[in-house]
């Protein structure tokens, strides 16, 4: 069994693919929004493709979350001193959220970024930290979740203010998403799945060790680096796009 002091390779591995779907999408929808490329980036395929790198991310996210926990509770005991320590990475996260909120203000006007992704991460981090105990009672506390976000998701409000929890207002447009509800559900299945297979800190399960095969040893240092990786891909992106003249800016 592999300790929880090293790295998972797989869980690294996983979080690089997702990081290079979500580049992929990124480009497909980037040469949509800018350019005049009649591809349909929010709906059908890349829809699903979209959403399914999501759900890889975040289940990942509460993965993650448990096996630091696991790791980090038994050399600080400190109850107090424990939920420091994801508050201010949450709130770290978060803070790069409301960056991007202000440049895509910047640069998009309405479709602005509200509540997207890292604003869930950032924030799901800090919710998250009392749940990290509750073992196999994230897995219904989890579907709970999604299933409340499965019904919001049809309903419009004519308030704003609880925008992030899922309940959107009328006529609300945004290029990035991911209120609480649904997707804080899919942080807790991740927390769960986590408790499942790397309780107490270890692997729960076989695995033939492939991190050095290079294709994986590649992915699993993507994975290792997503929050730059997601910070520069997309103005490097546009700057390129805008480089080789392929879109039409819309600044």
């Amino acid at each position: 069994m592999q300790s929880i002091k090293e790295r998972f390779w797989e869980v690294d591995f996983f979080r690089g693919i997702a990081i290079m779907m979500m580049v992929t999408y990124h480009l497909i929808f980037n040469l949509s929004y800018f350019g005049n490329y009649k591809i349909d980036a929010i709906s059908g395929f890349w829809l699903y493709f979209a959403r399914t790198t999501a759900n890889i991310f975040i289940v990942l996210v509460g993965v993650s979350l448990y096996i630091s926990y696991a790791n980090v509770k038994k050399t600080i005991k400190e109850k107090k001193n424990l939920f420091m320590k994801y508050l201010k990475r949450g709130l770290k996260i978060f803070g790069w959220g409301l960056i991007i909120t202000v440049v895509t203000r910047f640069f998009l006007g309405n479709g602005c970024v509200i509540f997207g992704i890292l604003h869930l991460i950032g924030f799901s981090i800090i919710l998250a930290f009392p749940f990290l105990t509750l073992r196999f009672w994230n897995l219904p506390i989890g579907v709970l979740c999604i299933a409340m976000g499965a019904y919001l998701k049809g309903l419009t409000f004519d308030f704003s203010w609880l925008l992030w929890l899922g309940l959107k207002p009328k006529n609300f447009y945004t290029v990035d998403y991911f209120p609480l509800l649904p997707w804080f559900g899919v942080v807790l299945l991740g927390i769960f799945l986590g408790y499942l297979l790397y309780s107490d800190g270890y692997r729960k399960f076989m695995l033939v060790d492939l991190s050095e095969f290079n294709i994986i040893k590649s992915l699993s240092f993507l994975g290792k680096h997503s929050l730059l990786i997601y910070l520069i891909h997309q103005p490097l992106i546009i700057a390129l796009l805008f480089l080789f003249g392929i879109a039409d800016m819309k600044f």
